[in-house]
């Protein structure tokens, strides 16, 4: 995954991620101090390489002269050729409590200028000579003049909207949520969304995905909130995209830590869920989209301290976003995945971890494998130590036992990474098993939950599943779909296998490759 520089205590925050001729851009917030933005580049979306800073805090006396939040970037729709970023910046004057909204522009995505004014005269966004100047200004860049002052031509920063939204400091939380911005264009029009809070209701169930839309270039006036579902805090890091005929609203929730979404066939109907509107599981968080020369991929950071998202960051490799039939959205495993392709493992030598009195099946025969297991535990594995690698299989389950995957096991102590599977229910639950030091008592058992995730099976007992496992990069799809997808440093390589409680198994087209492992840059850590 890409991370800050290995050992020090920078870590990534909040994404962004653009698509441009050829290359992708990541935009990245930096804590804990939120002073920069940041900027990396890669062509595979994998490697990257960083290269100068976008955006630095502002001088003393700025609106943003605190810490910088989430950005969004996209092409500016008034002047061809050029970029937008829309950020979210804080105020010592406020001590960071109040959050407001500007925006930065480029000709190149590498070279970044603020367009707010100083927020030192007091004036705000609605100061009737700052309308005027603004007014003026983008009317000479929208007629061709590129070198007109872009300090004067918006009405940047904004700031929530009493009218809809908390807005002071006394309202509330006591502090103004107005953050997270994100900018959707369609037929001519253009919207600036963000993280809001509605006026009233249950003070911590006020979380709304707050709308601006833009009436003059760069000009915004506040709109009523596009979607309050009345049951969260915040919808943090909102993105509207519209895939082929239908709406999608993504948002990252805290109660939770898990990006979900929400769907309509017209802005301005009601937002719709489905049954399962969870987009990637837990400790995945704060997602963003963009499109590639295929479709939509999703983009996030993942906490490896579930009770700390401000240390122990990385970025994982994206998504690719996917349509079903019925209009659900569901992430599949990235297809640039392929590229790191290694030797194949044959599967064809399979044998128990585990010597005892248990009856076991274990046979190969034309290619299908049958392994049982009568009573007790029994995993099954492949021959050798394995790191990065891909492992794909269609496995049926007979009888009403257990079963699941293993990776990474030694094969004296059998700890290692257990992957359970509820076939029935569709359920799947990552653990790490290890034995702690001698003489450590109860304490020797060491167990940690690491991610859990669901799906809907329309074949019970049937799947067709794979398993990737690159780098530090632990990824579990079934039929498709991604179910797991996380980071975990506790084992490095090791024996990669099914396993079996009071149960028999069928596994067919089964396919384990090893995969070459991610590199790194020259100057900060970038793996896959």
């Amino acid at each position: 995954m890409y991370t800050e520089s290995e050992g020090s205590r920078k870590a990534i925050g909040d994404v962004d991620v653009l698509y441009h001729d050829g290359l992708y851009h990541l935009f990245h917030l930096v804590l804990p101090n939120h002073d920069f933005i940041a900027h990396a580049v890669s062509t595979d979306a994998i490697h990257w390489r960083r290269v100068n800073n976008a955006l630095f805090i502002g001088d003393p006396g700025s609106w943003d002269d605190l810490m910088l939040w989430t950005m969004a970037v996209s092409p500016d729709p008034h002047r061809p050729g050029q970029w937008r970023m829309f950020y979210t910046g804080l105020s010592r004057r406020e001590q960071g409590r109040l959050q407001r909204i500007g925006m930065a522009v480029s000709e190149d995505l590498f070279h970044w200028r603020k367009t707010s004014v100083n927020w030192t005269d007091h004036r705000g966004p609605n100061d009737p000579e700052r309308v005027r100047q603004a007014r003026e200004v983008a009317g000479r860049q929208v007629s061709g003049d590129r070198q007109a002052p872009l300090d004067a031509s918006s009405d940047m920063p904004l700031e929530a909207a009493a009218e809809f939204y908390e807005a002071s400091l006394d309202e509330g939380r006591e502090w103004v949520s107005f953050r997270d911005p994100y900018y959707y264009r369609e037929g001519g029009r253009g919207w600036l969304i963000m993280a809001a809070r509605t006026k009233e209701g249950p003070v911590v169930r006020r979380g709304c995905v707050g709308v601006f839309e833009e009436i003059e270039p760069d000009r915004f006036e506040p709109r009523p909130p596009l979607h309050h579902p009345g049951l969260y805090d915040d919808i943090e890091v909102p993105n509207l995209i519209r895939f082929n005929d239908e709406y999608y609203l993504i948002g990252s929730l805290r109660e939770d830590a898990k990006i979900r979404y929400w769907h309509t066939d017209r802005i301005g109907s009601p937002w719709r869920s489905y049954y399962d509107n969870v987009l990637l599981a837990q400790g995945n968080y704060a997602a963003r989209l963009c499109q590639d020369s295929q479709s939509w991929l999703i983009w996030n950071f993942y906490s490896l301290d579930a009770h700390d998202r401000t240390t122990r960051n990385v970025m994982p490799p994206p998504k690719r976003m996917v349509r079903t039939a019925d209009g659900m959205l569901r992430a599949k495993s990235f297809e640039g995945f392929d590229r790191f392709l290694d030797e194949s493992i044959d599967t064809r030598c399979v044998w128990p971890l585990r010597e005892g009195p248990s009856k076991k099946t274990c046979s190969v025969d034309d290619g299908r494998i049958t392994l049982g297991c009568e009573a007790g535990f029994e995993a099954f594995v492949f021959d050798g130590p394995i790191a990065s690698a891909r492992f794909r299989a269609k496995i049926e389950l007979q009888g009403l036992g257990k079963c699941g995957l293993v990776f990474h096991v030694d094969r004296e102590t059998h700890d290692g990474y257990y992957l359970s599977l509820d076939l029935l229910k569709g359920l799947a639950q990552l653990r790490a098993w290890r034995t702690g030091p001698p003489g450590s008592g109860e304490h020797m058992m060491q167990f940690r939950s690491l991610q859990g995730g669901n799906w809907r099976s329309e074949t019970p007992g049937q799947a067709e599943v794979q398993l990737i496992t690159f780098g530090d990069y632990l990824e579990f799809s079934v039929d498709g779909r991604v179910i797991l997808s996380l980071a975990d440093t506790t084992f490095k390589e090791g024996l990669m296998g099914v396993y079996l409680e009071s149960a028999r198994m069928h596994l067919s087209d089964v396919e384990l490759r090893r995969m070459k492992p991610p590199g790194q840059s020259s100057s900060h850590l970038v793996e896959g």
